[in-house]
């Protein structure tokens, strides 16, 4: 027969779930189907389908949970499945305005026929760059041409022609003299038969050389005959501004037959009425620039890179297509991973001119991914876009106002001298943005637009329910990554190791965790392993030694430590019996590993009226919850012991050793029971570790990291000399909690470890000291002999004392009367 027991354990079946490998029914993943559905976010798939299926204004999602919980995959399944029942978006073109050029014009049309638009304005460009030059080089042309020029001289002809017979009466002479790049006719006087420029003339009257009433008459004439030159050249402009406005009426309208018959396929085909306006107003703009079709040559500026220079001459006429749907099948799902201000809403790019100056235009303006997924989703993680300048104010005004006008956002928009205001785009695109809940909360309590545009949260758990159907799906999840990535099949062994390490990491034996991209890495990592051993399939121990090697990667910090109580540096005691001294239990997380580790708390008490003092608060080492949870003990010292009198103790309370900050309220139960055998003087077992907080009411609550803390402990005693009565005491709620790892569960199957579920205070003082804790009775005392009588008489005893104390120092304070004054007294 067994021996029994003196306190209650936990059964060894409640310290692990564990799979039986027998009952899943395939011999490796091979024989599985992949996983298809989304498991284990059932409230958030839900929500999000909610959000996606409403079409009205701010239904936007906000995705939120912990990294690792498949928030981003998931969204992306869940978008790929709706994409197949929409429309495709239509095309986003930006054409020039040849009326307002700071004002582009914006052309939507269905998907696909961007593209072709675009390519079918180039091919009309082209024909008519090829087809102009033509025209104005034909025979026609030059034929009709000369008539006007041949008119024109005849008629500039007919007026020099009676000017020179009036010049040659009067005895003078018209000589063409050079102005210039440019000629005119000039008047001469005839002296001794040689025409001579009348200031020469001026001078040989003064020199007596030319008689001066001649000279005098000569000049009259001279005056009369330039002023009619004067005149006939006013004349003679005329003349040739009318015939280069015949010439150029009649480019325009050769140009207007020819451009409108090359036309007639483009405006056919495009019935737009935007359309028909932006052509006819493209070949009004080309009939007014009718030089641009004349050949040019481009003088390089010496230094200058070649892109620096003016650039097509016909790009004013070309299609910038903002946005090409024509590869769509439904609706676009765009998910961008750099969500900057550029990359989100787009930006207008600029050049340098030749005199150094930025510029912009219509084709230099380009979509970001705001409106390449317009009619469709755009998902981003929001926390990366937040810390992009611009870029939230940007998302809210647009969401907001349902429209995006493109603007340029760079540093350098100071120094850009044409500025363009394109037209604003009407937005119908579904955003998803993906955070967790701290920025998510942030937001909703500090952004009062936040609840306009994101009215709905799919929030994504980290663990969900522990099912038949559910640890089939993890199964199912092992053969979808190993078909995916090509690694090795998983037999039943494996798969049962990975579902019970899920387990674990929920932190609950009927929870699994959802934390798929830890589970995928321990996929991969334990086919490296496989392979290492040449095996072809994945067995337990490959995953055992998986996760065995990720936390020989990350438990240095935990190595020095054992280290340092091996060797006595950090002092803790694992066997014999100490006043007013308990191994407390605490969880160090390093990020990425988390461990447990005891540490030694003291309690010091003596009488006074200080009450209870934490020397960690003191110290400034002390987070808040610490110092709730000593708030609470001080608290439930005041319901046990002071109801007859009052709480008349300074006690100081200390993680001895402890150099860093200490938080959480998982030690105040250990606390209570340094305190307890300082105050009875009676000696607490060290082989026994503490772990759980306290109520006021003396009941022991549930902490986290049970495994860790104890596992902590169960390596402490096996580096310090393990014994067949070291354990460590829970609270009891934290039962259904344990995934200890198998070590400890064979050391407790064999009797060398104990863990002993707690309720009560009550409970664990008789476990660390043996003795009855006692029962308050009807008079308000307690069994004679158990820890809470002594700790009553304790208590008793210091406040008499304190009292009696006062009463002494009062007496010795006060003076005393002379004989000699009794004697006058009397």
């Amino acid at each position: 027969m067994p021996k029994k027991k003196p306190y209650p354990e936990v059964p060894v079946k409640d310290l692990r779930w564990t799979l039986d490998p027998a009952t899943l029914p395939f011999d490796t993943t091979k024989d599985l189907q992949p996983l298809k559905e989304i498991i284990g976010q059932d409230r958030g798939v839900e929500a999000f389908k909610f959000g996606m299926g409403i079409t009205k204004k701010g239904y936007n999602v906000f995705v939120t949970g912990q990294v690792g919980t498949g928030r981003l995959s998931t969204t992306r399944k869940l978008l790929e499945e709706m994409t197949h029942k929409g429309d495709v978006p239509n095309d986003l073109c930006y054409v020039n305005n040849f009326k307002n050029p700071e004002a582009p014009i914006l052309l939507t049309l269905p998907a696909g026929e961007g593209l072709a638009f675009k390519k079918d304005v180039h091919d009309f460009v082209e024909s008519l760059k090829k087809q102009i030059p033509q025209l104005f080089e034909s025979q026609d042309y030059i034929n009709t041409k000369k008539e006007i020029m041949e008119t024109y001289e005849s008629k500039g002809k007919g007026f020099f022609k009676n000017l020179d017979e009036q010049v040659k009466k009067e005895g003078f002479a018209l000589v063409d003299m050079q102005v210039g790049q440019v000629k005119r006719p000039e008047v001469m006087p005839l002296v001794d038969g040689n025409p001579t420029h009348i200031d020469q003339v001026e001078a040989m009257v003064e020199k007596g050389r030319f008689p001066k009433e001649e000279f005098e008459t000569m000049k009259k004439k001279y005056l009369e005959l330039r002023e009619q030159i004067d005149q006939i050249f006013l004349e003679l402009r005329d003349l040739q501004k009318e015939v280069q406005e015949k010439i150029e009426e009649m480019d325009r309208v050769m140009f207007m037959k020819t451009a409108s018959d090359l036309a007639k396929k483009l405006r056919n085909k495009y019935r737009m009425k935007a359309i028909q306006e932006y052509v006819d107003n493209m070949l009004e703009e080309m009939a007014d620039n009718l030089k641009i079709f004349m050949p040019q040559d481009q003088q390089q500026i010496p230094g200058l890179s070649p892109f620096l220079s003016e650039g097509d001459r016909f790009q004013p006429y070309q299609v910038n297509l903002l946005v090409d749907n024509h590869d769509q099948k439904g609706p676009p799902v765009r998910v961008e991973s750099y969500p900057t201000y550029r990359n989100l809403f787009g930006s207008i790019e600029r050049i340098v001119d030749r005199s150094g100056v930025w510029r912009t235009d219509y084709s230099k303006i380009k979509a970001g991914s705001l409106l390449k997924a317009n009619g469709g989703y755009l998902v981003f993680n929001l926390l990366d876009a937040v810390v992009e300048p611009g870029v939230w104010q940007a998302l809210k005004r647009a969401l907001k106002s349902q429209q995006l006008e493109i603007q340029t956002y760079d540093p350098f928009y100071l120094f850009t001298t044409s500025g363009l205001k394109p037209e604003p785009i009407d937005l119908t695109v579904k955003v998803v943005v993906i955070s967790d809940p701290y920025l998510y909360y942030l937001l909703l309590n500090f952004d009062e637009d936040f609840k306009k545009i994101f009215k709905v949260r799919a929030d994504f758990g980290s663990s969900m329910d522990k099912t038949e159907q559910s640890i089939g799906q993890v199964t199912q999840f092992i053969k979808l990554k190993t078909d995916e990535e090509g690694l090795r099949p998983f037999d039943r062994s494996a798969a049962a190791a990975l579902v019970e390490h899920a387990v674990r990491m929920a932190g609950r034996q009927e929870k699994i965790s959802t934390s798929f991209l830890e589970i995928t890495d321990l996929i991969r990592e334990a086919d490296y392993f496989a392979g290492t051993a040449q095996e072809k399939t994945v067995k337990a121990a490959h995953l055992r030694q998986a996760i065995d090697a990720k936390i020989y990667r990350s438990n240095r910090v935990e190595e020095q430590i054992r280290e340092m109580i091996d060797r006595g540096t950090l002092m803790i005691d694992t066997q014999g019996e100490y006043v007013g001294q308990v191994n407390g239990l605490a969880v160090y997380s390093l990020g990425d590993y988390d461990f447990g580790k005891p540490s030694r708390i003291t309690a010091s008490t003596s009488m006074g009226r200080g009450g209870i003092i934490n020397i960690e608060r003191e110290a400034d080492l002390s987070g808040n919850t610490h110092n709730k949870g000593v708030l609470i003990l001080a608290g439930y010292l005041r319901e046990k012991y002071a109801q007859n009198k009052p709480l008349t103790v300074s006690a100081s309370i200390a993680f001895e050793q402890s150099y860093g900050a200490v938080d959480g309220d998982s030690a105040s139960s250990t606390e209570a029971y340094a305190l307890l055998s300082s105050l009875s003087e009676v000696p607490l077992k060290q082989n026994v570790a503490v772990t759980g907080s306290i109520n006021q009411k003396g009941e022991i609550q549930a902490i986290g990291g049970v495994n860790e803390k104890i596992e902590g402990f169960f390596d402490c005693c096996r580096l310090m000399g393990p014994r067949d009565d070291q354990g460590v005491m829970i609270p009891h709620s934290n039962v259904k909690d344990l995934m200890v790892k198998h070590e400890v569960v064979e050391a407790v199957e064999k009797g060398k470890f104990h863990i002993y579920p707690v309720k009560t205070i009550d409970q664990g003082i008789e476990i660390l000291t043996g003795k009855k804790a006692g029962n308050r009775k009807a008079d308000g005392t307690y069994t004679k002999g158990s820890i809470n009588y002594l700790v009553d008489q304790k208590l008793k005893s210091l406040a008499e004392g304190l009292k009696n104390f006062g009463n002494d120092s009062n007496n010795k304070a006060k003076p005393k009367k002379s004989k000699t004054a009794k004697k006058k007294g009397t």
